[in-house]
């Protein structure tokens, strides 16, 4: 059951109805500059305690969306991005310098690690060690002594691999690392890495935050303050303030969050038990089932599961690209978190070294589990299977 304090969060943190002619909902402030009535009202402006003189740095709606998600993920401050990517330079480059070294989990978000290899590397000589993440000696065996950073997902989004966030967390502040964790696919519904020790929380509010496919955000959050003080200051200098119509769709996407949640938990697990059990269906990766090898793991530090699996298929990459195209409800897209259901032939095209990098064969399906019924969906995917 949700935290009565996550649903106040939810619902009604950070809104004054009564500033806005009784408002239910806030209005967005479509503003990028404030004006003043001297110049020393101008120059007194604080903008760390809800104080406006120009949209880059600050905006009244954005402040109500950060509000929220801190308080949600029991952080000290969040700071919104125009997308998740800009939340994620920007903690990274707020923490590392030339020459840092970064341990990052293997299955990270694909452009995160073309960000590390291709772009970071190259300007700023940073180096970065991947591991797999199931065992903390691997992260114990990978630090050096320029190890600034580790970068985690857990659950990972492809073949859903679990990080031990109490045990990094406790490595790494033996060792003056800064921890941090792509949270989006949890949600702070479903698990609060923050109060497990981990330093910063990232979420691509693009996926179940917003929830309706029709806005790109991102969001960092911590319980420190002045590290988030500094992050804010870092997003006014490199412009990745998100506009406040996007800001507000995330407020509205927040009100039906936790019933959205439940509903896709529910629908998801129904469909892995299925493909579980059809003979044309090799493997389920998902948390929420008791064969996931890190089943105990996900239950300790995670309430629930969100809308997201993949199997691996059966057969040749012929009966992947069957498989998928005859999905009637499933559409073929590359996001998820919204409210309809996907899918997407994930390793169909990888090269034989990205292959062998994750240990994958091109037969894994990642799907997800939208809000059209348990029940249309079960038969959508069986019409789909027995055309293979």
């Amino acid at each position: 059951m949700t935290d009565k304090q996550d649903l106040l969060a939810l619902t009604h943190m950070g809104e004054t109805p009564e500033k806005y002619m009784k408002s239910v909902t806030p209005p967005v402030f479509m503003n990028s500059l404030h004006v003043f009535d001297s110049v020393k009202d101008y120059f007194a402006v604080d903008i760390f305690n809800d104080e406006y003189y120009y949209g880059r740095a600050s905006n009244p709606t954005v402040t109500i969306l950060e509000k929220k998600l801190a308080a949600l993920e029991h952080g000290e401050r969040a700071v919104v991005f125009s997308a998740g990517m800009a939340a994620c330079a920007a903690a990274i480059l707020a923490i590392c310098k030339t020459g840092s070294h970064i341990i990052c989990i293997r299955e990270c978000y694909g452009p995160v690690q073309h960000l590390l290899d291709e772009f970071l590397g190259e300007k700023m000589n940073i180096s970065v060690s991947y591991v797999e993440g199931k065992d903390l000696k691997e992260f114990e065996q990978a630090i050096r002594p320029e190890t600034d950073m580790i970068i985690l997902e857990s659950p990972t989004t492809l073949v859903f691999s679990v990080v031990d966030l109490e045990g990094v967390a406790k490595l790494a502040k033996e060792h003056g690392i800064k921890t941090y964790i792509d949270n989006t696919y949890s949600t702070p519904i479903f698990q609060k890495p923050l109060d497990m020790g981990i330093d910063i929380v990232m979420h691509t509010m693009t996926k179940y935050i917003g929830g309706h496919s029709d806005l790109i955000g991102g969001v960092l959050i911590s319980k420190d303050e002045e590290f988030m003080r500094k992050i804010m200051v870092q997003r006014d200098w490199f412009g990745g303030v998100i506009g406040p119509m996007e800001a507000w769709l995330a407020i509205r996407g927040l009100r039906t969050l936790d019933v959205r949640m439940q509903r896709h938990y529910e629908t998801t697990m129904e469909i892995a038990k299925f493909l579980e059990n059809h003979p044309k269906i090799k493997r389920v990766f998902y948390t929420g089932l008791p064969s996931h090898p890190q089943y105990e793991l996900a239950r300790k530090q995670q309430s629930g599961e969100c809308g997201l699996l993949s199997v691996e298929v059966e057969g040749d990459v012929q009966d992947v690209e069957t498989f998928v195209d005859s999905l009637k409800l499933f559409s073929k897209g590359c996001s998820w978190g919204g409210f309809e259901s996907l899918a997407i032939a994930y390793t169909y095209n990888w090269s034989e070294k990205e292959l062998e990098f994750h240990h994958l064969s091109k037969n894994i399906v990642r799907l997800h589990c939208g809000l059209e019924g348990s029940e249309n969906l079960l038969q959508d995917l069986k019409q789909a299977l027995n055309k293979i």
